[in-house]
């Protein structure tokens, strides 16, 4: 498409020059130049020509003069830019026009070499104009599907709490707070048959799309391998096999999994390269279980990973939580660590699994005073009634 030039000029003898002068960018289908007289004309040629990208405009005419056509350029459609044409000398009028949003000026007579290159650096500035708002707009719609994969990954996430198991013996609640529109946090939880509850926290390493995509994928193959009714330390396994022979992605996941028996209160437990549960004793007591299992998944087929047991009492807590809790910092660049968290999770002792999530996320964000979340921050909490 070539650049359109509306030329506003009441000399008759312009328009004649332009085309001349210009001949050659015109033959090629660089330059297509409109004309109008005065600036009412100048109005309707825009109407008619909504692509125009310059207006060449004389500053003193009949009917609209430059300078009030200039106020009204705004109202175009069009992204466009005006370069005025006044007498040598009239600094007044070229002032004022500049400060009505003219790009730049010309004087008469016209000298048209300067003429072309004036076009040529205004066209150039319309084109880093236009690159930016490309820019910006690619931006916004990159940020508008990032929203709906945010929304498409929180829906995932199981959000039934409350009591599980026939008899209700264990309640559990949890929250992910992602650092950025996407994750690579996950959790999940789901009754592998009338008494045993799987629970899962799951980091994947690194963030934004591709994180959030293997995300899924290690949610959806733990999920499938669990229901297998596996002991712990083999589900994940069998799950860190299948991750390998998905190919070279250059991401892993770590991860702990969690059998409870919502009856008697037993867990069975394994970790691949992530923690081990804390356990909140209903007396106040806080325990970290022993670290059992083995490697991050999806790095090596062969890895082995072994499986711990514990069990709850009644009132007893068990908390999950990935790493961007104890990992939080703050404006000094101090991680909140494993010892502030345990403090935390000691306020909570006696209280509901509700209550333990929200006094570690508000013991966190005290601690971070507003800090920039640096990574995606998940917490399950399980409670034997």
């Amino acid at each position: 498409m070539p650049a359109k030039i509306l030329v506003v000029d009441d000399e008759p003898d312009l328009k004649l020059l332009i085309q001349q002068k210009f001949r050659r960018q015109i033959r090629d289908g660089r330059y297509d130049f409109v004309f109008a007289h005065n600036g009412v004309e100048a109005l309707a040629q825009l109407d008619a020509n909504p692509n125009v990208d310059l207006v060449l405009s004389d500053i003193n005419m009949p009917e609209m003069d430059g300078l009030t056509l200039l106020t009204k350029l705004p109202q175009s459609p069009n992204l466009l830019k005006a370069v005025m044409v006044s007498a040598y000398g009239d600094l007044q009028n070229i002032r004022t026009a500049m400060n009505r949003g003219a790009f730049d000026f010309v004087t008469k007579p016209i000298d048209f070499e300067d003429l072309e290159i004036t076009i040529q650096k205004t066209f150039d500035e319309l084109g880093k104009i236009r690159d930016g708002l490309k820019a910006r707009q690619e931006l916004l719609e990159i940020r508008r599907e990032l929203e709906v994969a945010r929304q498409i990954q929180q829906s995932i996430l199981p959000r039934d709490f409350g009591p599980k198991g026939r008899t209700g013996g264990v309640s559990i609640a949890a929250e992910m707070d992602p650092a950025n529109e996407v994750g690579g946090d996950f959790y999940d939880f789901f009754m592998i048959d009338e008494d045993r509850l799987a629970v899962l926290v799951g980091d994947v390493a690194g963030k934004g799309v591709p994180a959030a995509i293997y995300m899924s994928l290690s949610r959806t193959l733990l999920r499938a391998t669990a229901l297998l009714g596996l002991e712990a330390g083999e589900c994940l396994r069998t799950a860190n096999r299948t991750l390998c022979s998905e190919g070279d992605t250059g991401l892993f996941v770590t991860a702990v999994y969690v059998i409870v028996n919502t009856k008697t209160g037993a867990i069975e437990y394994s970790a691949g390269g992530h923690f081990p549960p804390y356990i909140v004793r209903a007396g106040g007591t806080i325990e970290c279980a022993p670290a059992v299992g083995g490697m991050v998944l999806g790095i090596l087929p062969d890895g082995k990973y072994e499986s711990g047991h514990a069990t709850l009492e009644p009132g007893d807590l068990m908390v999950l939580y990935s790493d961007g809790v104890p990992e939080a910092a703050n404006d000094r660049d101090e991680f909140y660590g494993d010892e502030r968290l345990a403090a935390a999770l000691g306020s909570a002792a006696g209280g509901d699994e509700k209550a333990a999530i929200a006094a570690v996320v508000d013991s966190v964000r005290g601690f971070a005073a507003g800090h920039r979340q640096s990574d995606d921050i998940t917490l399950v909490a399980v409670r034997k009634s």
